[in-house]
């Protein structure tokens, strides 16, 4: 009898402790559970079986308007507990983080021709972190409000404001990822997205309650538009150093244009017109790869916008300024249209339950005006280096849209104290890249990658996100 005291009590003791405490955890879990299992995605035509799991649906963000936004979550391939949460998100504005950043990019499945329709990226950003992507604001993708008016009143501050108030309830319905460290990410017009997001959660985690508070620990953006001004000029200058423009047209541009100033002349219009006539031919977002010459969508379905900001209005007009690039394979695009468009995955991933009047797209034929955008997001990025977020900013070197010769114009404006100087790093036996460490601030360029950093060099998008994440410098000798 003792030595059953002494040797079996206490475990069955802790035993009994860990059951009451599993049983009640399990009652307080029931209702995020079965949201959770309501918007779990088991398959997808066409998948590659795949041993994470998967979930996609709606989060109301206004109940008096009818907002929901549409997003898709990957938890990571492995360590899924320990591993951070990060949040990417497309610009545009008006464009699909689902079309582009997961389909496309960095997301577990990339879609392709032919059958079957998509297949396994073995460069997934889920092997490093529990990945999560969302279409905003409404009017994107699936994303949809049941008050039309709204899609009238959409800009930068909506935006904000409407993805703040979704990752509050998103949270809500995975309290498991609350804890995690989390991480928001982005490309091109993210660039403004993802500051004032940064900057939204910010301001509120300094009121919000213990449920309300979000983990935020930093973000990315690349080939970002962040000042218009820097933009614009850099877009010219990448040009004419890349030998996309001659130098009469260089000089014309800039005799006749002031990418500050509200009103256009008919001199600058008319030298903007030759420039843009040289991406009819050639693909502005990355300057060496082949265009879509299977059929004529790849010059004709990219929508048009009302471009924001005052430099901006210079270039509105033209559909280069919109379009977005196709990777590897130029018409890939086309595909990733068809198979959103198709019932069955739609079905899949919970996706279009009100029907919505319009088919899915890259870039919003819904939303026609954009309301509110500042002219830079500098002030922003000072704010948030000043809180001690972890900000990184990477450029593909071969995008003649947001070049990197714009945004190194845009950093130098911060007036950043230089901590490391200009110096390669590396990917495996190869240079990948050039970066320079400022205090607060890290930038890095892709060798040989276009706007979509993930579709034309996947390898070293992986190998950048790793080491941010982990907060580690880029190797500086080939390993």
């Amino acid at each position: 009898m003792g030595v059953f005291s002494s040797s079996l009590f206490l475990p069955l003791l802790l035993f009994l402790c860990y059951y009451s405490t599993v049983v009640e955890s399990s009652e307080l879990d029931n209702d995020f559970v079965e949201q959770q299992e309501a918007d779990r995605v088991f398959s997808l035509p066409g998948q590659p079986p795949v041993k994470f799991k998967q979930y996609a649906g709606y989060v109301t963000v206004n109940e008096t308007h009818g907002r929901a936004l549409f997003y898709w979550f990957f938890e990571a391939t492995h360590d899924v507990q320990n591993k951070p949460l990060v949040l990417w998100l497309n610009g545009g504005p008006g464009c699909s983080s689902i079309g582009y950043g997961e389909a496309e990019e960095l997301g577990p499945f990339l879609t392709q021709k032919g059958w079957p329709e998509i297949k396994l990226n073995k460069y997934s950003w889920n092997k490093e972190a529990n990945l999560l992507f969302l279409e905003a604001p409404v009017g994107v993708g699936f994303s949809y409000t049941n008050t039309s008016s709204d899609l009238q009143n959409l800009g930068d501050k909506i935006t904000a404001i409407d993805s703040y108030n979704f990752l509050v309830n998103w949270f809500k319905r995975f309290p498991q990822f609350k804890s995690h460290d989390f991480y928001i990410t982005g490309e091109s017009y993210a660039g403004h997205y993802v500051p004032q997001l940064a900057e939204k959660i910010i301001d509120e985690n300094k009121k919000a309650s213990e449920d309300d508070y979000i983990n935020l620990k930093g973000f990315m953006i690349g080939n970002a538009a962040i000042d218009d001004d820097s933009d614009q000029w850099g877009m010219i200058d990448y040009a004419w150093d890349h030998a996309v423009i001659s130098d009469q047209l260089y000089e014309k541009v800039k005799k006749s244009c002031n990418f500050s100033d509200q009103n256009v002349s008919l001199a600058c219009n008319n030298a903007l017109d030759e420039y843009f006539a040289v991406y009819k031919i050639i693909d502005m977002y990355s300057l060496y790869v082949p265009v879509c010459v299977n059929q004529n969508t790849y010059a004709t379905s990219k929508k048009h916008f009302n471009v924001v900001g005052s430099a901006s209005k210079h270039f509105s007009k033209y559909r280069a300024w919109h379009q977005k690039p196709s990777g590897y394979d130029p018409c890939q695009s086309e595909y990733t249209e068809v198979y959103f468009n198709r019932p069955e995955v739609q079905k899949a991933l919970h996706a279009n339950v009100t029907g919505i009047a319009y088919p899915w797209t890259h870039c919003s034929d819904a939303i026609n005006d954009w309301n509110d955008a500042p002219a830079s997001v500098l002030p922003i990025l000072r704010k948030l280096i000043n809180a001690g977020l972890r900000v990184w900013v990477y450029s593909g070197d071969t995008d003649g849209r947001v070049p990197v010769t714009s945004t190194r114009y845009a950093l130098n404006k911060l007036g950043l104290k230089t901590v490391q100087e200009w110096s390669p790093w590396y990917h495996h036996k190869q240079v990948g890249g050039w970066t320079i460490i400022y205090e607060g601030l890290a930038f890095v360029t892709i060798r040989g990658a276009g706007h979509q950093v993930p579709t034309f060099t996947p390898g070293q998008a992986l190998q950048l996100l790793a080491h941010f994440l982990a907060n580690q410098d880029l190797p500086s000798t080939a390993f």
